[in-house]
């Protein structure tokens, strides 16, 4: 499997004995049923091992739902604590702990993958997960002076 190139979990097989191991898109994967949760099973035709297709990614092994997870993702992102999350979601901080390390795992990936491909530098990384992080919105500064907390500007 090139390494520089990134495909969907269910496109290739996963099984490291089989002679099609990694081989992007090459018809020997098939749908094979849904886990009891629904997420999609694939099967590898040639050497009939099952996998789930969202097996490599964050949401892979999990117990709550994709949607729960990201969510508390985002709370995250929106800068809430790990105990309001647990106050608000009932999850716990250390499993929210775990889905972030697994995220990070992931971006980590992508950006190696970006930097050894394209012509970026990391100042354009980070403006790009800034951006993402603001889903694309652009945020505005203001150039007024900061007012203390009675409603009346600092010297």
């Amino acid at each position: 499997m090139k390494a520089n190139r990134l495909v969907l979990a269910g496109s290739f097989c996963w099984n490291k004995d089989c002679p099609d191991y990694g081989l992007v898109d090459h018809g020997n994967i098939v749908k094979y049923g849904r886990t009891g949760k629904g997420t999609q099973r694939l099967k590898c035709t040639t050497c009939d091992k099952v996998f789930v297709e969202n097996k490599g990614t964050v949401f892979y092994g999990r117990h709550h739902n994709p949607k729960e997870i990201l969510e508390c993702l985002a709370m995250v992102a929106e800068r809430n604590s790990l105990a309001s999350i647990h106050r608000i979601k009932g999850i716990k901080e250390e499993t929210v702990m775990s889905w972030l390390r697994e995220a990070s795992n992931h971006v980590e990936k992508i950006e190696s993958l970006l930097l050894a491909n394209y012509p970026l530098t990391r100042v354009q990384l980070d403006a790009m997960w800034t951006y993402v992080g603001h889903k694309g919105k652009k945020v505005d500064i203001s150039k007024n002076p900061i007012e203390a907390a009675s409603g009346g500007a600092l010297p």
